[in-house]
């Protein structure tokens, strides 16, 4: 997301404690959708003898446990920071879309599996009652308007979290739409349907939990923000007043927020505390304008020496003739 416009809301205790209750909120009314599902998808799905709803009532069933996950890490990643965790505790939100996605993985391929042994012998595939087909209609209604709801409110708290909830919730309809077709299809005489669907629906899960995994995965490893915020960041860096150049920006992520670095180039033969004001003021433009939670910034003196970026491979050499190489380096860093 990209707040580089000065009319965007900056990130406030309020904000965060807005985006807890929607959260909160969501995902409650996720878990009473799901826990409906779950329960008519299954009961109806082994009483009709209808292979695919019974694998959309169990994806269903992975829905309600993933908003358990949701429900646990809102509460955590609200904490304030703490000696042991100085930059707050927003990484449980990661840590559990990466339980998430390790779930719906092993939920997909459980589905897969089970589905490609029903192929493998067609004669055991019954045709199935046509209450199925009325069921899968209702979760497909019910969870295109849950999508809906969920990423209007996702967007306006600006919780990745939630929006990524949503697009769930939007994959689990497009799946009760290939069951509703596969149950079609059985009982227009194409027995085989029923158990391709289930199989298209293992699929669709498998993938969408090794999307969630990789994702949260990259985000522990201290991936770097998307870039087109981290371009954002630097121009408002590099529109600071006093900010001869900038380099070295290094992000990332934490939870929903980022962590930035930053390098400043500003006049050689200002004092130190001027210096130090400019810095002050780049960090609050940073932080007012972007989902940064925390700046940490180097600054570095504009057309003199930058021991910072000595090529350490040339040979060492006598202080003035140092001096004079150095000098050619800075100017061309300062005018980048």
């Amino acid at each position: 997301m990209n707040r580089s416009d000065n009319s965007d809301p900056p990130d406030t205790p309020q904000a965060e404690a807005e985006r807890k209750a929607a959260a909160s909120r969501t995902t409650w009314t996720s878990v009473v959708v799901n826990l409906v599902l779950t329960v008519v998808q299954i009961v109806v799905g082994v009483m009709a003898k209808s292979q695919s709803l019974v694998a959309d009532g169990i994806h269903s069933l992975s829905d309600l446990v993933a908003d358990f996950v949701v429900l646990f890490a809102s509460h955590h990643s609200g904490k304030a920071a703490d000696e042991g965790h100085p930059y707050g505790h927003q990484r449980f939100e990661t840590a559990a879309s990466l339980v998430l996605g390790g779930l719906l993985l092993a939920v997909g391929l459980g589905m897969l599996w089970s589905a490609v042994g029903k192929l493998e012998s067609p004669e055991s595939v019954p045709t199935v009652h046509v209450a199925a087909l009325w069921v899968a209609g209702g979760t497909l209604v019910a969870k295109e308007l849950l999508f809906r709801y969920m990423l209007a409110v996702g967007k306006k708290v600006r919780s990745g979290m939630l929006v990524a909830n949503a697009w769930h919730a939007r994959a689990d309809a497009a799946s009760s739409l290939v069951v509703g077709l596969g149950i079609a299809g059985n009982l227009a005489g194409y027995p085989l349907f029923d158990p391709i669907a289930a199989a298209i629906v293992g699929f669709l899960v498998a993938r969408m939990g090794w999307g969630f995994a990789w994702r949260a995965l990259h985000d522990l490893m201290d991936g770097a923000a998307d870039e087109r915020e981290v371009t954002a960041i630097r121009e408002t860096l590099a529109g600071t007043p006093g900010v001869a150049g900038v380099h070295d920006v290094r992000t990332r992520k934490m939870g929903d927020m980022i962590v930035v670095d930053a390098h400043l180039e500003v006049d050689a033969a200002i004092t130190v505390e001027a210096g130090h004001e400019i810095a002050v003021e780049a960090r609050a433009r940073v932080m007012s304008r972007h989902p940064v939670l925390n700046v940490m910034i180097h600054v570095d003196p504009w057309r003199r020496p930058d021991r910072d970026h000595a090529d350490s491979s040339l040979p060492a050499v006598a202080p003035a003739a140092a001096g004079t190489w150095v000098a050619g380096s800075v100017a061309d860093a300062g005018s980048r």
